[in-house]
Protein backbone atom coordinates (compact mmCIF):
# COMPACT_ATOMS: atom_id res chain seq x y z
CA UNK A 1 0.00 0.00 0.00
CA UNK A 2 2.76 2.29 0.82
CA UNK A 3 4.68 1.89 -2.15
CA UNK A 4 1.48 2.67 -4.22
CA UNK A 5 0.82 5.49 -3.00
CA UNK A 6 4.24 6.54 -4.26
CA UNK A 7 2.74 6.75 -7.54
CA UNK A 8 -0.26 8.60 -6.84
CA UNK A 9 1.65 11.85 -7.27
CA UNK A 10 2.61 10.46 -10.56
CA UNK A 11 -0.12 9.31 -12.16
CA UNK A 12 -2.02 13.04 -11.30
CA UNK A 13 1.12 14.77 -12.98
CA UNK A 14 0.01 12.54 -16.27
CA UNK A 15 -3.84 13.02 -15.98
CA UNK A 16 -2.79 16.99 -15.85
CA UNK A 17 -0.81 16.97 -18.69
CA UNK A 18 -2.94 14.95 -20.56
CA UNK A 19 -5.50 17.58 -19.96
CA UNK A 20 -3.19 20.40 -20.57
CA UNK A 21 -2.03 19.16 -24.07
CA UNK A 22 -6.07 18.44 -25.04
CA UNK A 23 -6.26 22.09 -24.46
CA UNK A 24 -2.59 23.34 -25.56
CA UNK A 25 -2.55 23.75 -29.72
CA UNK A 26 -3.50 26.50 -32.24
CA UNK A 27 -7.26 25.85 -32.06
CA UNK A 28 -8.08 26.89 -28.20
CA UNK A 29 -10.24 24.50 -26.87
CA UNK A 30 -11.43 24.95 -22.97
CA UNK A 31 -11.49 22.50 -20.03
CA UNK A 32 -15.67 22.03 -20.33
CA UNK A 33 -15.26 21.06 -23.89
CA UNK A 34 -12.22 18.77 -23.30
CA UNK A 35 -14.31 16.90 -20.49
CA UNK A 36 -17.50 16.57 -22.88
CA UNK A 37 -15.31 15.46 -25.28
CA UNK A 38 -13.97 12.80 -23.33
CA UNK A 39 -17.82 11.55 -21.59
CA UNK A 40 -19.16 11.02 -25.43
CA UNK A 41 -19.32 8.10 -27.38
CA UNK A 42 -17.85 9.36 -30.67
CA UNK A 43 -18.98 6.32 -32.87
CA UNK A 44 -22.49 8.16 -32.43
CA UNK A 45 -21.04 11.99 -33.14
CA UNK A 46 -20.90 13.59 -36.28
CA UNK A 47 -17.50 15.23 -36.99
CA UNK A 48 -18.71 18.01 -38.07
CA UNK A 49 -18.18 20.81 -34.90
CA UNK A 50 -14.40 21.83 -35.44
CA UNK A 51 -13.22 21.33 -31.82
CA UNK A 52 -14.56 17.54 -32.32
CA UNK A 53 -12.20 17.24 -35.43
CA UNK A 54 -9.13 18.46 -33.78
CA UNK A 55 -9.30 16.90 -30.84
CA UNK A 56 -10.50 13.23 -31.98
CA UNK A 57 -8.20 13.60 -35.33
CA UNK A 58 -5.25 15.26 -34.58
CA UNK A 59 -4.65 15.77 -30.82
CA UNK A 60 -5.76 12.85 -29.16
CA UNK A 61 -3.93 10.07 -31.83
CA UNK A 62 -1.00 12.18 -30.84
CA UNK A 63 -1.29 12.46 -27.42
CA UNK A 64 -1.62 8.80 -26.81
CA UNK A 65 1.30 8.07 -29.36
CA UNK A 66 3.71 10.43 -26.75
CA UNK A 67 2.45 8.96 -23.18
CA UNK A 68 2.92 5.32 -25.26
CA UNK A 69 6.59 6.08 -26.54
CA UNK A 70 7.46 7.62 -23.18
CA UNK A 71 6.09 4.94 -21.39
CA UNK A 72 7.76 2.21 -23.28
CA UNK A 73 11.37 4.13 -23.67
CA UNK A 74 11.54 4.55 -20.08
CA UNK A 75 10.53 1.48 -19.07
CA UNK A 76 13.04 -0.12 -21.29
CA UNK A 77 16.05 2.12 -19.93
CA UNK A 78 14.60 0.88 -16.55
CA UNK A 79 15.06 -2.89 -17.21
CA UNK A 80 18.75 -2.33 -19.08
CA UNK A 81 20.02 -0.31 -16.41
CA UNK A 82 18.87 -2.96 -13.51
CA UNK A 83 19.74 -6.07 -15.69
CA UNK A 84 23.33 -5.13 -16.81
CA UNK A 85 23.55 -2.88 -13.34
CA UNK A 86 24.96 -0.18 -14.94
CA UNK A 87 23.33 3.59 -14.64
CA UNK A 88 24.71 4.67 -17.99
CA UNK A 89 23.04 2.14 -20.17
CA UNK A 90 19.99 3.10 -22.38
CA UNK A 91 17.36 1.58 -24.75
CA UNK A 92 19.75 1.72 -27.81
CA UNK A 93 22.63 -0.06 -25.67
CA UNK A 94 22.46 -2.92 -28.12
CA UNK A 95 22.62 -0.70 -31.15
CA UNK A 96 18.26 -0.90 -31.82
CA UNK A 97 18.13 2.66 -32.76
CA UNK A 98 20.92 2.90 -34.62
CA UNK A 99 19.69 -0.09 -36.95
CA UNK A 100 15.90 1.70 -36.91
CA UNK A 101 17.56 5.23 -38.25
CA UNK A 102 19.44 2.82 -41.05
CA UNK A 103 15.92 1.29 -41.94
CA UNK A 104 14.24 4.32 -41.85
CA UNK A 105 16.59 5.93 -43.87
CA UNK A 106 16.56 3.10 -46.43
CA UNK A 107 12.65 3.58 -46.89
CA UNK A 108 13.41 7.18 -47.41
CA UNK A 109 15.58 6.51 -50.17
CA UNK A 110 13.55 3.82 -51.93
CA UNK A 111 11.58 4.73 -54.94
CA UNK A 112 7.72 5.07 -54.36
CA UNK A 113 8.54 5.33 -50.86
CA UNK A 114 5.61 5.35 -48.08
CA UNK A 115 5.29 6.42 -44.72
CA UNK A 116 3.99 2.56 -44.23
CA UNK A 117 7.30 1.78 -45.71
CA UNK A 118 9.72 3.51 -43.45
CA UNK A 119 8.49 2.44 -40.20
CA UNK A 120 8.41 -1.69 -41.41
CA UNK A 121 12.35 -1.02 -42.54
CA UNK A 122 13.15 0.68 -39.40
CA UNK A 123 11.41 -1.46 -36.99
CA UNK A 124 12.91 -4.53 -38.74
CA UNK A 125 16.58 -3.21 -38.92
CA UNK A 126 15.81 -2.33 -35.35
CA UNK A 127 15.55 -6.28 -34.53
CA UNK A 128 18.29 -7.44 -36.64
CA UNK A 129 20.72 -5.01 -35.02
CA UNK A 130 19.85 -6.46 -31.71
CA UNK A 131 20.22 -10.21 -33.16
CA UNK A 132 23.44 -9.05 -34.55
CA UNK A 133 24.57 -7.97 -31.09
CA UNK A 134 23.06 -10.95 -29.35
CA UNK A 135 24.30 -13.08 -31.62
CA UNK A 136 28.46 -11.43 -31.17
CA UNK A 137 28.47 -12.12 -27.34
CA UNK A 138 27.58 -15.41 -27.77
CA UNK A 139 30.35 -16.15 -29.90
CA UNK A 140 32.56 -14.41 -27.43
CA UNK A 141 33.93 -15.94 -24.98
CA UNK A 142 33.95 -13.07 -22.13
CA UNK A 143 31.29 -12.34 -19.66
CA UNK A 144 28.01 -12.29 -21.55
CA UNK A 145 26.87 -8.91 -20.38
CA UNK A 146 30.32 -6.78 -20.81
CA UNK A 147 30.33 -8.84 -23.97
CA UNK A 148 26.51 -7.48 -25.27
CA UNK A 149 27.24 -3.82 -23.93
CA UNK A 150 30.61 -4.02 -26.15
CA UNK A 151 28.62 -5.68 -28.94
CA UNK A 152 26.07 -3.28 -28.91
CA UNK A 153 28.72 -0.46 -29.87
CA UNK A 154 30.34 -2.14 -32.59
CA UNK A 155 26.75 -2.82 -33.94
CA UNK A 156 25.71 0.71 -33.29
CA UNK A 157 29.03 2.48 -34.82
CA UNK A 158 28.32 -0.10 -37.92
CA UNK A 159 24.60 0.92 -38.13
CA UNK A 160 25.88 4.65 -38.09
CA UNK A 161 28.32 4.38 -40.32
CA UNK A 162 25.79 3.17 -43.19
CA UNK A 163 23.65 5.76 -42.22
CA UNK A 164 26.23 8.19 -42.82
CA UNK A 165 26.35 6.23 -46.26
CA UNK A 166 22.60 6.44 -47.24
CA UNK A 167 23.12 10.30 -46.26
CA UNK A 168 25.78 10.77 -48.35
CA UNK A 169 24.54 9.36 -51.85
CA UNK A 170 20.73 10.99 -50.93
CA UNK A 171 19.59 13.78 -52.61
CA UNK A 172 20.70 16.75 -50.90
CA UNK A 173 17.18 18.67 -51.83
CA UNK A 174 14.50 16.17 -51.00
CA UNK A 175 15.67 12.85 -49.23
CA UNK A 176 18.70 14.01 -46.95
CA UNK A 177 16.18 16.42 -45.53
CA UNK A 178 13.61 14.13 -45.00
CA UNK A 179 16.79 11.37 -43.60
CA UNK A 180 17.62 14.32 -41.08
CA UNK A 181 14.05 15.45 -40.05
CA UNK A 182 12.93 11.77 -39.34
CA UNK A 183 15.89 11.17 -37.07
CA UNK A 184 15.59 14.50 -35.26
CA UNK A 185 11.80 12.52 -33.63
CA UNK A 186 8.58 14.23 -33.78
CA UNK A 187 4.96 12.74 -33.50
CA UNK A 188 3.64 14.86 -36.15
CA UNK A 189 3.02 11.48 -38.27
CA UNK A 190 0.39 10.34 -35.29
CA UNK A 191 -1.95 8.45 -36.63
CA UNK A 192 -5.19 6.18 -35.02
CA UNK A 193 -3.59 3.13 -36.93
CA UNK A 194 -0.31 3.76 -35.81
CA UNK A 195 -1.68 4.17 -32.14
CA UNK A 196 -4.24 1.11 -32.77
CA UNK A 197 -1.15 -1.12 -33.66
CA UNK A 198 1.31 0.08 -31.02
CA UNK A 199 -1.51 -0.56 -28.67
CA UNK A 200 -1.82 -4.31 -29.68
CA UNK A 201 1.90 -4.65 -29.57
CA UNK A 202 3.58 -2.30 -26.65
CA UNK A 203 1.02 -2.56 -23.62
CA UNK A 204 0.85 -6.73 -23.62
CA UNK A 205 4.86 -6.02 -23.18
CA UNK A 206 4.53 -3.15 -20.53
CA UNK A 207 2.42 -5.61 -18.65
CA UNK A 208 4.66 -8.20 -19.23
CA UNK A 209 7.69 -5.96 -17.45
CA UNK A 210 5.65 -5.11 -14.44
CA UNK A 211 4.83 -8.24 -13.42
CA UNK A 212 8.11 -9.89 -13.98
CA UNK A 213 9.90 -6.62 -12.31
CA UNK A 214 10.69 -8.42 -8.59
CA UNK A 215 12.80 -10.71 -11.37
CA UNK A 216 14.87 -7.23 -12.24
CA UNK A 217 15.80 -6.96 -8.81
CA UNK A 218 16.81 -10.83 -8.48
CA UNK A 219 19.31 -9.88 -11.91
CA UNK A 220 20.64 -7.23 -10.47
CA UNK A 221 22.84 -9.26 -8.21
CA UNK A 222 24.55 -10.50 -10.45
CA UNK A 223 24.31 -14.02 -12.42
CA UNK A 224 25.31 -16.54 -9.87
CA UNK A 225 23.53 -15.01 -6.67
CA UNK A 226 20.10 -15.07 -9.42
CA UNK A 227 20.68 -18.02 -10.14
CA UNK A 228 21.45 -19.69 -6.63
CA UNK A 229 17.27 -17.90 -5.85
CA UNK A 230 16.26 -20.17 -8.35
CA UNK A 231 16.21 -17.98 -11.41
CA UNK A 232 16.95 -19.43 -14.77
CA UNK A 233 19.16 -16.50 -16.57
CA UNK A 234 19.99 -17.91 -19.33
CA UNK A 235 16.52 -18.03 -20.48
CA UNK A 236 14.73 -14.96 -18.14
CA UNK A 237 17.92 -12.36 -19.68
CA UNK A 238 16.88 -13.40 -23.76
CA UNK A 239 13.15 -12.63 -23.01
CA UNK A 240 13.60 -9.45 -21.32
CA UNK A 241 15.92 -8.27 -23.87
CA UNK A 242 13.51 -9.28 -26.63
CA UNK A 243 10.64 -7.30 -24.84
CA UNK A 244 12.59 -4.23 -24.45
CA UNK A 245 14.12 -4.39 -28.06
CA UNK A 246 10.33 -4.93 -29.56
CA UNK A 247 8.93 -1.67 -27.86
CA UNK A 248 12.32 0.26 -28.28
CA UNK A 249 11.96 -0.49 -31.99
CA UNK A 250 8.48 -0.04 -32.13
CA UNK A 251 8.64 3.46 -30.48
CA UNK A 252 11.62 4.26 -33.09
CA UNK A 253 10.05 3.30 -36.17
CA UNK A 254 6.78 5.57 -35.59
CA UNK A 255 8.55 8.72 -33.81
CA UNK A 256 12.49 8.95 -34.92
CA UNK A 257 14.92 9.48 -32.27
CA UNK A 258 13.53 10.40 -29.20
CA UNK A 259 17.09 11.30 -27.25
CA UNK A 260 17.98 10.73 -23.30
CA UNK A 261 14.44 9.64 -22.15
CA UNK A 262 15.33 5.76 -21.52
CA UNK A 263 18.49 7.23 -19.61
CA UNK A 264 17.38 9.87 -17.31
CA UNK A 265 13.99 8.88 -16.70
CA UNK A 266 15.07 5.82 -14.96
CA UNK A 267 17.21 7.59 -12.12
CA UNK A 268 14.40 9.89 -11.83
CA UNK A 269 12.01 6.88 -10.88
CA UNK A 270 14.72 5.25 -8.30
CA UNK A 271 15.19 8.34 -6.82
CA UNK A 272 11.04 9.16 -5.78
CA UNK A 273 10.54 5.45 -5.68
CA UNK A 274 13.32 3.60 -4.61
CA UNK A 275 15.37 1.03 -5.85
CA UNK A 276 12.76 -1.96 -5.93
CA UNK A 277 11.64 -2.74 -9.77
CA UNK A 278 8.09 -3.44 -8.63
CA UNK A 279 8.14 0.17 -7.80
CA UNK A 280 10.55 1.92 -10.06
CA UNK A 281 8.81 0.20 -13.09
CA UNK A 282 5.66 1.59 -13.29
CA UNK A 283 7.29 5.00 -11.87
CA UNK A 284 8.88 5.05 -15.02
CA UNK A 285 6.09 4.09 -17.31
CA UNK A 286 4.33 7.20 -15.57
CA UNK A 287 6.98 9.88 -15.33
CA UNK A 288 8.62 8.90 -18.98
CA UNK A 289 4.59 8.99 -20.77
CA UNK A 290 3.99 12.50 -18.73
CA UNK A 291 7.73 14.13 -19.79
CA UNK A 292 7.22 13.00 -23.44
CA UNK A 293 3.85 14.32 -23.45
CA UNK A 294 5.01 17.85 -21.74
CA UNK A 295 7.69 17.66 -24.31
CA UNK A 296 5.63 17.03 -27.12
CA UNK A 297 3.09 20.21 -25.73
CA UNK A 298 6.07 22.79 -25.41
CA UNK A 299 7.73 21.51 -29.42
CA UNK A 300 4.37 21.83 -30.75
CA UNK A 301 3.34 25.43 -29.02
CA UNK A 302 6.55 26.83 -28.50
CA UNK A 303 7.32 28.44 -32.08
CA UNK A 304 5.29 28.23 -35.49
CA UNK A 305 6.89 25.57 -36.99
CA UNK A 306 7.10 22.15 -35.19
CA UNK A 307 10.85 21.85 -33.23
CA UNK A 308 12.08 18.06 -33.56
CA UNK A 309 11.13 16.47 -30.29
CA UNK A 310 14.77 15.42 -29.64
CA UNK A 311 16.28 18.68 -29.73
CA UNK A 312 14.30 19.62 -26.66
CA UNK A 313 14.36 16.29 -24.63
CA UNK A 314 18.43 16.58 -25.36
CA UNK A 315 18.42 20.19 -24.36
CA UNK A 316 16.27 19.39 -20.99
CA UNK A 317 17.71 15.71 -19.91
CA UNK A 318 21.56 16.80 -20.14
CA UNK A 319 21.73 19.30 -17.93
CA UNK A 320 19.01 17.42 -15.35
CA UNK A 321 21.57 14.49 -15.76
CA UNK A 322 24.34 16.81 -14.72
CA UNK A 323 22.64 18.01 -11.84
CA UNK A 324 21.83 14.00 -10.93
CA UNK A 325 25.46 13.81 -11.12
CA UNK A 326 26.37 16.50 -8.76
CA UNK A 327 23.68 16.45 -6.38
CA UNK A 328 22.58 13.02 -6.26
CA UNK A 329 25.97 11.01 -6.81
CA UNK A 330 26.70 10.84 -3.15
CA UNK A 331 23.15 8.90 -1.81
CA UNK A 332 22.86 7.26 -5.48
CA UNK A 333 21.21 4.06 -5.37
CA UNK A 334 24.33 2.53 -7.38
CA UNK A 335 26.76 3.06 -4.68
Amino acid sequence: MKNSLKLLPAACFVVIVFLGSMMCGRYPIGLEDILTFLSVDHSVVRFQEPAVNVLYHIRLPRILLALLVGASLSMSGTLFQGMFRNPLVSPDILGVTSGCCFGAALGILHPGTSPLLIQLLAFSFGILAVILTYTIASLSRGQRVVMLVLAGSVISAFFFAALSFLKYIADPYEQLPAIVFWIMGGFHRASWDMVRTLLFLLVPCMVFLILTSWRVNVLSLGDEEAASLGVNVKLLRPVLIVVATLMTSCCVSVSGTVSWVGLVIPHIARLTAGVNHDTSMPMSMLLGSGFILLVDDLARTVTASEIPISILTSAIGAPFFAYLLIKEGQKSAWR
